[in-house]
């Protein structure tokens, strides 16, 4: 137990120096320095840099899953459920402005660089996109989105608001990036809703069989 809790303050650590200093930064010998331990002491817990940095992903992943994914399943399959998981992930990243996504951070970090903590990166984010493809599928099937829906697209479409959010608001220190993102997805979303799933955003009554919107 004592060593579990002593890799999980480790962690902690490794997750704020990865936050403002990127995946590239994190080393054995600054974690040491950080957690006041002994570099054989941090060593012993990962045995290198590589499994540290990969350890910092996974860490970063169940935390993003606690504050994201798991609070936003509690609500109604559709477009209740998408628009959750869409305001939570823009709410984690507009507060990780000052620190920076490790997602989307690292992305940079390590785009051309194939290996071991590029690997566990970008199967992390497969994870997420694949969870949010799921929401758009269930948003089909119950009607809130058009049956002729492409998943893909609208994933790629949402994902980029949110890159455009870090970008905007991290860099160029736009102060109103956060309400450009929301305007942003209103407007994914009404190209695809259908009138059931507008009502079921707006809390109305659902009518028994709604009829689709036609792409025309």
């Amino acid at each position: 137990m004592k060593g579990q809790q002593t890799r999980a303050t480790i962690l902690d650590a490794a997750l704020g120096l990865a936050a403002n200093m990127g995946l590239e930064g994190l080393s054995i010998g600054a974690l040491a320095e950080v957690t006041h331990m002994s570099k054989s002491g941090v060593f012993a817990h990962f045995g290198s840099r590589e499994e540290l940095q990969i350890s910092v992903i996974r860490e970063y992943h169940v935390k993003f899953e606690e504050d994201v994914f798991f609070p936003s399943m509690r609500e109604a399959r559709g477009l209740p459920r998408l628009k959750a998981l869409f305001d939570r992930w823009m709410r984690r990243v507009s507060m990780e402005i000052d620190s920076g996504c490790i997602y989307i951070s690292g992305a940079v970090e390590f785009d051309d660089r194939p290996g071991p903590v590029r690997d566990a990166l970008a199967t992390m984010v497969r994870a997420w996109q694949e969870a949010l493809e799921r929401a758009i599928r269930l948003a089909v099937a119950e009607g809130h989105l058009r049956a002729d829906t492409d998943p893909q697209q609208m994933l790629f479409e949402v994902h980029g608001l949110i890159l455009a959010l870090h970008h905007d608001a991290r860099f160029l220190r736009n102060p109103v990036a956060v309400e450009r993102v929301r305007a942003g997805f209103d407007r994914v979303v009404s190209y695809y809703a259908t009138p059931a799933g507008i009502q079921s955003l707006s809390g109305a009554p659902r009518s028994a069989k709604p009829a689709r919107k036609s792409r025309g």
